[in-house]
């Protein structure tokens, strides 16, 4: 074998210690007492997992918080701030950026990622190609799709259109939205749907950003979906308005987009630090509690969004932390619920991607993460980083565990 990993817990068996053997890149024995491998660790009963798993970053528009200013800190301003810089936006400028960023998803154990990337004539395809390039750099790492959409519209704003075709044509493997942004937000889902079935591609959308939940797009979403067949291929991300709903119709809202097939992305970061600027006190989290979506049948993860921008001027790419970070925010203390939040990081972010193959069986990819803790719900609440990751079977990074240096 190429390599061993001997005294484990893979995430979602018994807790049972086993070792974990790997070949010509992917996991062919599990158990215990295997033979050593060519590369052979101890991993003193830590978790291992397969690695975590980005649904919703920006990589194009990350790592410019020094050059923009924030006064108000919502969300029209970051929209009009970006916009201003993307007219001077250059693909090597871009990948040098999207690469930094990739580095901090590398060393905090992502393995899949989604990136979407906006179009328009004012940043033409700089971005999409600049964003490639760190892709293409970071292919030993990661495997990432790109989602291309038109941050700020599509039907009032002449050539998006020709450039998001482009863009598809060239590859990007997921269509998205931004229908707040349009003088005519259906239209906008229209021509996305239609776009998605030429290209035969997924979407993935952001929707119903805002505090006023008396009207919402979701539905039209769904509608939209089960007219083109798509369920199952459809994400909404944000959707900070679902925070507002009265419960009965939160319930009833999440039985109609398990029913369309729809997945949701809750961005706690992002959501935390823009939504309800308004208030004075009392200030409302507006975030959704998508744990509670769970329970009746909707796919849900959690993601970072942006990194060092105004519209998140914050970031270590770490998904552990996003997690305990919504955990915290929505009072999710119990240890199954805890273990909710890992899970949208990893396994249900992987079904939103349609991952083929993830997870630690024989066969699959040996994409393997060691977390310094012994249950995925524990690493949540204790903020447990990952210690060392393998891509088909290949070392990505180390971290160091901390030491104590006790006098006696």
């Amino acid at each position: 074998m190429d390599l061993t990993l001997r005294n484990v817990i893979v995430a979602g068996t018994t807790g049972t210690r086993m070792d974990i053997g790997v070949a010509d890149g992917r996991i062919v024995e599990l158990g215990a007492g295997l033979s050593a491998g060519d590369a052979d660790h101890d991993c003193g009963g830590r978790l291992a997992l397969p690695g975590f798993v980005e649904t919703h970053i920006h990589l194009d528009k990350s790592c410019i918080l020094d050059r923009c200013s924030s006064k108000s800190g919502d969300l029209s301003e970051a929209i009009a701030e970006v916009a201003q810089l993307k007219a001077e936006f250059v693909e090597e400028d871009v990948a040098a950026r999207a690469s930094r960023t990739l580095g901090k998803c590398l060393v905090n154990g992502t393995m899949h990622m989604r990136t979407h990337v906006e179009v328009d004539p004012v940043v033409g395809l700089r971005g999409y190609m600049g964003t490639k390039k760190a892709i293409s750099d970071h292919a030993w790492a990661m495997d990432i799709e790109v989602c291309v959409f038109p941050q700020d519209g599509l039907l009032n704003n002449p050539g998006t259109d020709e450039l998001m075709v482009e863009a598809l044509k060239d590859g990007a493997t997921c269509v998205g939205a931004a229908p707040y942004t349009d003088t005519d937000p259906h239209g906008q889902i229209d021509r996305i749907f239609e776009m998605a079935r030429e290209f035969d591609v997924d979407i993935d959308m952001h929707l119903d950003f805002g505090s006023d939940a008396s009207e919402l797009d979701a539905e039209y979403v769904c509608r939209k979906a089960d007219e083109f067949g798509w369920g199952g291929r459809v994400a909404i991300g944000h959707v900070t308005k679902f925070a507002s709903l009265a419960p009965d119709s939160f319930t009833a809202l999440a039985a109609r987009l398990a029913n369309a097939g729809i997945a949701v992305t809750v961005l706690p970061s992002t959501d935390l630090f823009l939504m309800n600027r308004d208030h004075t006190h009392n200030i409302p989290r507006g975030v959704t509690p998508v744990h509670a979506m769970l329970e009746h049948g909707v796919n849900c993860s959690l993601s970072t969004n942006n990194v060092l921008n105004p519209f998140t001027p914050f970031g270590d790419c770490s998904l552990v932390r996003m997690a305990n970070l919504y955990a915290n925010i929505a009072q999710v203390g119990k240890m199954d619920a805890l273990a909710d939040c890992f899970d949208m990081v990893s396994s249900r972010s992987a079904q939103l991607l349609n991952l083929k193959n993830y997870g630690l069986e024989v066969g699959a990819p040996a994409d393997i993460v060691i977390v310094d803790n012994k249950s995925t719900a524990l690493a949540v609440a204790e903020l447990s980083q990952p210690i060392m990751g393998f891509k088909a079977g290949k070392p990505t990074f180390t971290r160091a565990l901390p030491e104590i240096h006790s006098p006696n």
